[in-house]
């Protein structure tokens, strides 16, 4: 009998990756690519959109060429989230991609934040206005680009370009299109969101919502042809890449109560919640309540810009250094030693703060301006008590994170690269007070993907029913923290958090005082 599989796309910012699944949820290929975005220096980030659909075409292609003559039965789509990819009528970009990345609007952000618009739209979205975001970043296209956005029909993101290319159809999930447009309540676009962006005259570009659980669409000839697989082969648009993440991490369907933290490029740290809950009215204007993809459930999710780009930061410091003593580095050789030396060095002898993005920070706060900080330095700081700082630090990132959502669950299913570290996972149990485990294979966010495809095509029932199946049988053995290690964290976090706030002011000066020099 022909082997069935599904195929899923994980399109990140810098990777793309698809991974053939067959119908038990077995990994049976996987095909990587290298994506690229520009930056330029001054917040603004960017990424070409045909050249990312090419990428994500010859990725699939790749895989599709090895399964051996193995039956593809559906095509899963993910992807990064935020940003804003623009189309126009005929299908073709009108520009290049803003991403997530991208801090341009972050002004624009802090001008709604301050008012009652701010209070407004995170009360219906259950969303914090941020300058990552579709909304804001329309906003800045239309007082800087305003031709281009004039020439848009569609405002997609990065799965939804890519499912517009495979399909024809214009759409977006639920996820994506309630946390920034919308309410979860209604599962549907919101006036009152809308309209406390100011955003009505674009309101005509927002794409339909499909769910894809329940709604898939036929592959298109042009794209068949390119990818070798069969015109009409059902193609499913997933939920954003972190849901899908926490999904094929065992968030949902496994324990009562569980979370995930995905340490990747960026962080994010997520707990569900029935729909019921409600935050303090006063709760800080930050992090998502994202749709869920099982009725009556969401996700409330923290992000924090940079999780392992801090880590690739002291790398490439480290390798900087051997070429200058005339040494060409081994990036990967240098990460493997720097992490084979964090559970020596002594911990807790400095505070780094991770916000290196050059967008800031948007969790448990928003602030286009945070930057990254190393608190308590002494002569006996080293490159392996540096590297654990950092670890610490994205721990510590965690841990507010959580603060912000009602506090951290039982059990932290660990995702992303960072993951895969022991002294790692070591330093985040002890931290956060929680057990925590790992999904032992890789691409959880593609194995999501995959679950919800298994759902809108009928091979499971339900995605609890999916989950005891499928993921069970992939988590590793909870890890839990160390007691001595906990009692030398204990304390930090409200050090950690005092600091913060009292470099903000630190943070507007010194952008304000760079801009007179950069052009603002």
């Amino acid at each position: 009998m022909t082997k069935q599989v599904i195929v899923a796309l994980d399109a990140g910012t810098s990777v793309l990756k698809a991974v053939a699944f067959d119908i038990e949820g077995r990994p049976v290929a996987l095909e990587s690519r290298q994506n690229h975005y520009v930056e330029d220096g001054r917040g603004g980030v960017e990424q070409d959109m045909e050249a990312t659909w090419d990428a994500a075409a010859a990725v699939i292609a790749g895989l599709v060429a090895r399964l051996e003559g193995a039956e593809v039965v559906g095509l899963a789509v993910t992807g990064q989230g935020d940003g804003t990819w623009l189309i126009d009528a005929a299908g073709a970009p009108v520009g290049p991609a803003l991403l997530w990345l991208d801090a341009r609007a972050g002004a624009i952000i802090e001008d709604i934040r301050a008012d009652a618009r701010g209070r407004a739209i995170f009360a219906e979205s259950g969303t914090g206005p941020a300058a990552c975001q579709q909304s804001g970043q329309l906003l800045w296209l239309r007082a800087n680009r305003p031709g281009q956005l004039a020439r848009a029909a569609t405002a997609l993101h990065c799965k939804d370009w890519l499912y517009f290319r495979l399909t024809g159809t214009r759409a977006t999930d639920p996820s994506e299109g309630c946390f920034t447009f919308g309410s979860w309540r209604s599962r549907a676009y919101s006036d009152t969101v809308i309209d406390a962006f100011g955003l009505r005259p674009e309101a005509g570009k927002l794409p339909p919502i499909v769910d894809g659980v329940t709604t898939h669409h036929p592959l298109s000839a042009d794209a068949a042809a390119r990818l070798g697989i069969p015109a009409g082969t059902p193609v499913v648009l997933g939920y954003v890449d972190v849901l899908c993440s926490a999904l094929g991490a065992g968030l949902y369907g496994i324990d009562a109560d569980s979370g995930t933290s995905i340490i990747g490029s960026t962080g994010m740290n997520i707990r569900l919640a029935d729909d019921d809950f409600e935050r303090p009215a006063d709760a800080p204007l930050s992090g998502y309540r994202m749709v869920f993809p099982v009725p009556g459930k969401t996700a409330l999710l923290q992000s924090t810009l940079a999780a392992t780009l801090n880590i690739d930061w002291l790398v490439g410091i480290a390798g900087q250094a051997l070429r200058l003593a005339g040494q060409e580095p081994d990036s990967a050789a240098l990460l493997a030693a720097l992490d084979a030396a964090v559970p020596a060095a002594p911990p807790a002898v400095a505070v780094w703060h991770p916000y290196i993005s050059a967008g800031g920070e948007r969790g448990p706060f928003t602030d286009a301006r945070a930057r990254a900080s190393l608190a308590g330095i002494g002569r006996g700081l080293d490159l392996p008590g540096m590297m654990r700082s950092i670890y610490e630090g994205l721990a510590l990132a965690a841990a507010d994170c959580y603060a912000a959502i009602g506090g951290a669950p039982e059990i932290i299913s660990l995702t992303g690269g960072a993951s895969r570290s022991a002294a790692m996972r070591q330093i985040f149990a002890a931290m956060l007070g929680r057990k925590v485990r790992i999904v032992k294979e890789h691409g959880s966010g593609a194995l999501g993907a995959a679950m919800i495809a298994s759902v809108s095509l009928g091979i499971m029932p339900d995605l609890a029913t999916c989950a005891r199946a499928w993921i069970a049988p992939l988590l590793g053995e909870p890890e839990l923290p160390d007691p001595a290690l906990m009692a030398r964290y204990e304390g930090l976090l409200p050090i950690y958090q005092e600091a913060r706030l009292a470099n903000a002011p630190f943070w507007h000066r010194f952008a304000s005082f760079g801009e007179k020099f950069h052009g603002g």
